[in-house]
């Protein structure tokens, strides 16, 4: 069987939402790679689903997201080698946990709406012991946000949504960036 009717068979598969709940909890645990790339042509060819694999894909990453945190809170000196090695260098985990002590909320926030992987900002949230109450109403918020905007687009513009997000990929992220920019701009910035 090829690889586009495999595909195809998972789509109309009775374990479509299972498979899309587990490709999102690998999305935010071990695999660095956007999910969007099979979400979008899923929910366009299950428009009927369209909300349910939204709350799904979510909710698989709500679980990666708490696997994440209580590996970076309980585990994280046996894996660090691993972590250091395979996901992020020593530098950039320094200053995610500086970050995190400091604006803890709103950069696990925009971490998960931007494409900078969500592993960074769960293990910097563990090591650092962030509020976990709070850091499961940034992850959540965030995928929300991001899984539902896509639902929204795909139940607005249908089959065209793929291109249109090709189309704008690169506006949308620059506009993201500097919108996460500045508000932490404003954080930092001394008051008068």
């Amino acid at each position: 069987m090829s690889i586009k009717a495999r595909i195809k068979s998972f789509i109309h598969s009775k374990h479509m939402l299972k498979g899309i709940f587990t490709a999102s909890f690998l999305e935010s645990t071990i695999v660095p790679i956007p999910l969007e790339a099979i979400l979008v042509p899923l929910m366009q060819k299950r428009r009927e689903k369209l909300w349910i694999i939204a709350t799904v894909t979510t909710l698989g990453c709500m679980l990666g997201a708490l696997l994440g945190y209580a590996v970076g809170y309980y585990l994280f000196d046996i894996a660090r080698d691993f972590i250091m090695d395979y996901i992020t260098s020593e530098e950039q985990f320094e200053i995610f946990q500086g970050t995190m002590k400091d604006q803890g909320f709103w950069l696990i926030f925009s971490t998960g709406i931007t494409p900078v992987p969500l592993q960074l900002a769960m293990l910097a949230a563990g090591v650092s012991q962030y509020s976990l109450i709070l850091y499961m109403i940034a992850v959540t918020s965030s995928r929300i946000i991001r899984y539902f905007g896509l639902a929204l687009l795909v139940y607005y513009f249908g089959d065209k949504t793929e291109a249109l997000i090709r189309q704008y990929k690169s506006q949308a992220i620059v506009i993201g960036v500097l919108a996460v920019l500045l508000f932490l701009g404003l954080q930092f910035w001394p008051s008068a």
